[in-house]
């Protein structure tokens, strides 16, 4: 265990808790801005894989045992999504150096893993025929301006992070 890397992903973890409380206090709509989703995508880009799913999966179980949010059933969607974004985001930065691209393909993958929950809870919860693809797609366009925010901020503040501790995370 690499100590550096874990002390960074205790504090990308509290930011993951202390981003979207803000949000909740101030009535702002999580849904829509995704301040949770944040703190996962840079400690992924700056940590790794492995971290970036841990800080990924623990960060929404962690909101929901201190603030009850995310709700059930979206509790459970999450611990995936942003498992994966944490893992994709380190995996495919890690193996490319490729920061944007990195980015951009982890929210693609991190929602399809999210159609996939989706898809699951409905088939073993209710029975209906459910269509991830209906989720999937909705998960764009209501969540259009905090995929902005992350595609715009995220970079930035990567490369900043980088170029100011001179060295890798990964």
């Amino acid at each position: 265990m690499n100590t550096r890397k874990m002390v960074y992903a205790a504090v990308i973890l509290a930011l993951s808790i202390a981003i979207p409380a803000i949000f909740h206090f101030t009535g702002l709509p999580g849904n829509v801005f995704l301040p949770m989703h944040l703190p996962v995508l840079i400690g992924g880009l700056l940590l790794g894989p492995l971290y970036g799913l841990i800080v990924g999966m623990l960060s929404p179980i962690l909101n929901f045992f201190l603030t009850n949010m995310p709700p059930v059933p979206i509790l459970y969607i999450m611990i995936f999504e942003l498992g994966a974004y944490g893992l994709f985001t380190g995996l495919l930065y890690k193996k490319t150096n490729r920061l944007f691209i990195s980015l951009l393909a982890s929210l693609v993958l991190g929602r399809l893993v999210g159609a996939i929950v989706v898809f699951v809870l409905i088939q073993t919860m209710t029975g209906f025929d459910a269509n991830p693809i209906v989720w999937f797609t909705g998960s764009f366009v209501k969540a259009f301006p905090g995929i902005a925010i992350q595609l715009i901020l995220i970079p930035l503040l990567v490369s900043r992070i980088e170029l100011s501790t001179k060295s890798n995370f990964k």
